[in-house]
């Protein structure tokens, strides 16, 4: 009769042998004393298998963001350092989703998205495990200056009067499910940041005091551009200027069509180009957009470029701030197809 192969028996075997018990990976002794060999991090009991999970489940950390404070404009590549960072996919800065989001254990490097708002202040910098798609800003519609007659505008008006200037608790998560949140401060560092954040403080709200409206001459639009422009650096001189609120005015200041030509006449002086709709690409924040109501060849309204973005099917789109109609974020596709059917627009870009 065989005798029955005991625990004693096997260590007595292996012993003899030198081959390894595969019976030890059960047992609760753990690693045997003297092995070289590692054990898989997955294996069932083993010592080892916990700390990974121990590892993978800490609590990731932000601890500098550099730089710390951003242009209103956005634009500029942020990093978060940290640990535990390697699983971030998205980020929002102040509510607006973050593009070319890119993550390391100790790194979150991205692209600073511009103010909702182009306001200056503390903003919450929010990493997520998933991916956050960027959402245009969405246009607020504004009859306060009495203005909208004198866009030309006919039938729907521009997105809705209900809108929201900034994305939506729907389209960009809250913080609440951020893995790590930190700061960032946004502030007007360039003359871009100047000329929009003048752009979205008078956009509904006139700054009569010193420009006036032209409201009951035919139309505010370019009163309000050529203010932002002033505020972008611009110095009024003889051939364009509006003083004394309003009352004493250039036509190239307040009238689209002399506006216009007088832009092409000081190109070199401004550093500006001229370009039709089919150079989108060219297109920043900033630019002045000229439109054609009628496609007459005289221009009816001028807008200031508020964002561009480019879709997942590669179209450009470009939203702009104006009175007549007043908004922060009016998309120039719906202006010239759905507001005035036929119409056509072209710009005036910024070299540098």
């Amino acid at each position: 009769m065989t005798a029955p192969i005991t625990r004693r028996t096997l260590l007595s075997l292996a012993g003899i042998t030198g081959v390894g018990l595969v019976a030890a990976a059960c047992s609760s002794d753990g690693p045997g004393a003297g092995s070289s060999t590692p054990r898989a991090s997955g294996a069932a009991g083993s010592g080892d298998a916990t700390r990974p999970a121990k590892r993978s489940g800490a609590k990731p950390t932000a601890t500098s963001v550099e730089p710390a404070e951003v242009p209103l404009a956005g634009g500029v590549t942020v990093t978060v350092s940290g640990t535990g960072l390697a699983a971030v996919a998205g980020v929002t800065v102040g509510g607006v989703a973050a593009r070319d989001v890119s993550a390391t254990a100790t790194t979150v490097t991205f692209t600073a998205p511009h103010q909702a708002m182009y306001t200056a202040g503390s903003a919450d910098v929010a990493l997520f495990t998933t991916a956050v798609q960027p959402v245009p800003s969405v246009n607020q519609t504004s009859d306060g200056n009495g203005s909208a007659a004198n866009d030309g505008q006919v039938g729907a008006t521009q997105d809705s009067a209900t809108a929201r200037p900034t994305p939506t608790a729907a389209a960009v998560p809250d913080t609440s499910s951020a893995v790590v949140t930190t700061t960032v401060a946004y502030a007007a560092k360039t003359d871009v940041d100047r000329q929009l954040q003048y752009a979205m403080r008078h956009w509904s709200d006139y700054n009569t005091a010193e420009y006036g409206t032209m409201n009951p001459i035919g139309g505010d639009c370019a009163n309000y551009v050529n203010q932002t422009l002033q505020a972008r650096g611009w110095q009024q001189r003889s051939d364009w200027y509006n003083r004394a609120g309003g009352a004493q005015h250039s036509a190239t200041w307040t009238y689209c069509p002399a506006m216009d030509p007088w832009l092409d006449q000081n190109a070199s002086a401004f550093g500006l180009t001229r370009r039709t709709s089919d150079e989108r690409q060219h297109v920043k924040v900033g630019d002045i957009v000229m439109f054609d109501w009628n496609a007459n060849g005289s221009p009816d309204h001028t807008t200031i470029v508020s964002e561009v973005f480019t879709e997942p099917d590669g179209t450009i789109r470009i939203k702009s701030a104006s009175h007549n109609q007043d908004g922060p974020y009016r998309d120039l596709d719906e202006m010239i197809t759905v507001q005035h059917p036929g119409g056509t627009a072209w710009f005036h870009t910024f070299d540098a």
